[in-house]
């Protein structure tokens, strides 16, 4: 079990830990070019590429996304009384509660420990997070009403809608497509776990008491929530697994930017993302070893 553990968590420290040494050196790396690639072009093409083979009911699929998101909706309403806890603004807290970093850091633990037919239920997760994350969580971070056009101008929406068409239709790309975005999603997982890497190697962190405190509490809460709502929902165990593991993920990169964005406690909000990426070193071979 120890070594199959390893196995899934090396190639996720060798990423990220590439990634940061690589800062750490003094070398440059474009952080907005390579994001905006992952997010516009190569998440796209992970979808379509996933989803569109899988081995998967529309009807799982739907259930999981539904699961995810009232995760997410549960987690914004214990943000209140955690933030009492913490002796914090909730606003500061709300975004950090909701968005576990299910892209950079969740897909490459699910691949590696689940394969291709648990890939596709990570992928599912993470694009339910996704979806909230860069409309909703655009929304707070800009405090303007502009949800539906971001939504429209997301590449990931349209993935989703082609593979569900994919998969309802049993219809399969054309072998020159599929081998074409099959090609371009190859480089998605391992820039995610890079670009993990030198995002934590950029931010500063100025209370590690604090980023701790906030773990300790979430990720309990998070997976006892995503396991009662999966049970509820009747998921597959492999789904239902995966939603736990997902939505037990560290604090998302993405909330520290975020934070930057509306002003609200970046650097707090960098240690919540630096603390409870290192604390997932420690629980996630755990969790792991419970789910598999």
């Amino acid at each position: 079990m120890l070594a199959e553990l390893f196995a899934v968590m090396a190639p996720v420290l060798a990423g990220a830990g590439l990634g940061f040494s690589w800062v750490r050196l003094g070398q440059s790396y474009p952080v907005e070019f390579v994001t905006r690639l992952v997010f516009n072009i190569g998440t796209p093409a992970l979808v379509i590429a996933s989803l569109s083979s899988a081995e998967i009911e529309a009807g799982n699929f739907g259930r999981t996304m539904l699961a995810t998101a009232l995760v997410i909706c549960t987690m914004a309403a214990m943000t209140w009384p955690l933030a009492r806890l913490l002796r914090k603004d909730w606003r500061v807290l709300l975004a950090p509660a909701m968005y576990p970093n299910t892209g950079n850091m969740g897909l490459p633990v699910v691949l590696y420990a689940f394969g291709n037919a648990g890939f596709a239920y990570g992928i599912t997760v993470m694009v339910t997070v996704s979806l909230f994350q860069f409309t909703l969580g655009s929304v707070m971070a800009s405090n303007s009403g502009n949800a539906l056009r971001t939504l429209v101008r997301t590449p990931t929406v349209y993935a989703i809608l082609l593979s569900l068409v994919l998969l309802l239709t049993d219809t399969d790309l054309p072998l020159w497509l599929a081998n074409s975005v099959d090609l371009i999603s190859g480089f998605t997982v391992p820039l995610m776990l890079i670009t993990l890497g030198v995002s934590l190697a950029s931010i500063q962190v100025r209370s590690l008491r604090s980023g701790i405190g906030f773990s300790l509490l979430r990720i309990p809460v998070a997976a006892a929530l995503a396991w009662g709502i999966g049970a509820l929902l009747g998921l597959p165990p492999l789904a239902h697994g995966i939603v736990v593991l997902q939505m037990s993920m560290p604090v998302a990169v993405f909330n520290y930017l975020f934070a930057q964005k509306a002003r609200r406690e970046p650097e707090y909000v960098a240690s919540l993302v630096f603390c409870s990426t290192l604390l997932s070193l420690l629980y996630l071979p755990l969790l792991l070893a419970w789910l598999m």
